[in-house]
């Protein structure tokens, strides 16, 4: 059966991509990609004919997939971050299935985990937050009622919105109405692994301002929660002398170290 490969980019550094997924551009006889959010550099040394797909239609690119892999090349069809959170790939997959085309997912390296990066912060700080929800503001593309943002912030988790910069101001209004304090830390991170990477440290309450005022309405990650500065200094059992678990006995506090 003829296939082709759906091969996450990653956040924009070429660095963070996976070791199959620069192989694979390497060897690739058609690279098809979002040219605003694949940086050029990521694509430099590759010999494949290259197709921007900024402009095209889902039947156009599914086309273009599909016709090279009827001619035996080799096919990429190269997604930011990872293909799939918020990378349409359902779509994808099932026109190009119908075409008698298979494709092989490649995982990347999520945004959001680059930006948690950047900031310097763990997402599931011990006895702050041990929940992640990624999610997005509903705008143009709506979301399901159940995991409308007030709802969602009920949980007062670390919550990371993606495709929600231009929506800011209804996001932050819903989640304090929702459960947040105005003080809880917040971030926007634009454009993580781009040489124009900007960070805004703040808090929920000047979030929507601060992120107007650097005129940022796209490519931004918001991150919001306790844990992106923790109020106190708290340790993981894992690592703690006095727990046991499969591979280390617990000591006794003040005892010796062997």
């Amino acid at each position: 059966m003829k296939k082709i490969y759906l091969v996450g980019a990653g956040p924009g550094d070429p660095e963070l991509l996976t070791l199959k997924a620069k192989r694979l551009l390497e060897e690739a006889d058609l690279i098809v990609y979002a040219g605003s959010l694949i940086p050029e550099e990521m694509l430099r040394e590759t010999k494949a004919q290259k197709v921007d797909s900024a402009k095209l239609s889902l039947p156009e690119i599914v086309d273009i997939l599909a016709q090279g892999a009827e001619e035996g090349k080799l096919v990429v069809r190269l997604h930011s971050g990872d293909p799939s959170l918020y990378g349409a790939i359902a779509e994808e997959m099932e026109e190009l299935a119908a075409r008698g085309v298979a494709c092989e997912v490649v995982p990347g390296v999520s945004s959001f985990l680059a930006g948690a990066a950047a900031l310097g912060c763990e997402l599931t700080y011990p006895e702050v937050s041990q929940t992640v929800i990624l999610t997005r503001a509903a705008g143009r593309t709506p979301v399901p009622e159940k995991e409308d943002l007030e709802r969602l912030a009920s949980h007062q988790a670390t919550m990371v919105l993606f495709l929600s910069a231009s929506l800011i101001e209804k996001a932050v209004e819903k989640l304090l109405r929702g459960g947040y304090p105005p003080e809880t830390p917040a971030a926007c991170v634009y454009r993580v692994g781009w040489p124009e990477q900007k960070i805004i440290r703040t808090t929920l309450k000047r979030l929507a301002l601060e992120v107007k005022e650097a005129g940022i309405k796209k490519q931004a990650l918001i991150f919001v929660g306790k844990a992106l500065s923790p109020p106190q200094k708290k340790r993981s059992k894992l690592y703690d002398p006095s727990f046991s678990h499969a591979h280390r006995r617990a000591k006794k506090r003040g005892a010796p170290a062997q």
